[in-house]
């Protein structure tokens, strides 16, 4: 059995440890150590970003990020986008956009819009296009997907004026 490292993070706000393989990428840790089955595996060689997360800042896919390099990491999943037991706006509007159907890719997207709308509360279609293009649904399209970004970013900006 190969030895195993102690790895100390904070993944959605929440200290967290856990013991890992070096050769384990965050993603195995993430669902099969950690139980944080939200993030999906599509691909598992970085091409779908289905399993993107922030990362210390940015916005990765968790597949091609050894569990490791989480030592001392800031890490934020699905699981941490909703707001208690309410729903993020960007997961209500994906939702009454209809903007997922088997929801494979659905996390990924909704954690790399909200990235978008927390550096930019108001981008316009061709920035929310250019952000998500790193993600692939094979099933909805497009279109739908950023409807619901857009409607998101509308919903955040009334809360913030109140």
């Amino acid at each position: 059995m190969p030895a195993q490292t102690h790895v100390t993070a904070t993944i959605n706000g929440e200290p967290v440890q856990f013991l890992c393989e070096p050769r384990q990428s965050l993603l195995e840790c993430l669902r099969d150590i950690l139980g944080m089955t939200g993030t999906k595996e599509g691909c598992n060689d970085g091409n779908c970003g289905s399993c993107t997360i922030v990362f210390d800042g940015r916005i990765v896919t968790s597949c091609l990020v050894l569990g490791v390099e989480a030592r001392g990491k800031e890490i934020s999943t699905i699981e941490g986008i909703a707001r208690g037991n309410r729903l993020h706006p960007l997961q209500q509007a994906f939702l009454e956009n209809a903007a997922l159907q088997c929801g494979i890719c659905t996390p990924g997207f909704i954690v790399a819009a909200k990235a978008l709308l927390d550096q930019e509360p108001e981008p316009d279609e061709e920035r929310i296009r250019f952000w998500l293009a790193n993600n692939l649904c094979r099933c909805t399209g497009y279109d739908k997907i950023v409807r619901a970004v857009e409607q998101a970013a509308a919903v955040c900006k009334q809360e913030a004026a109140r």
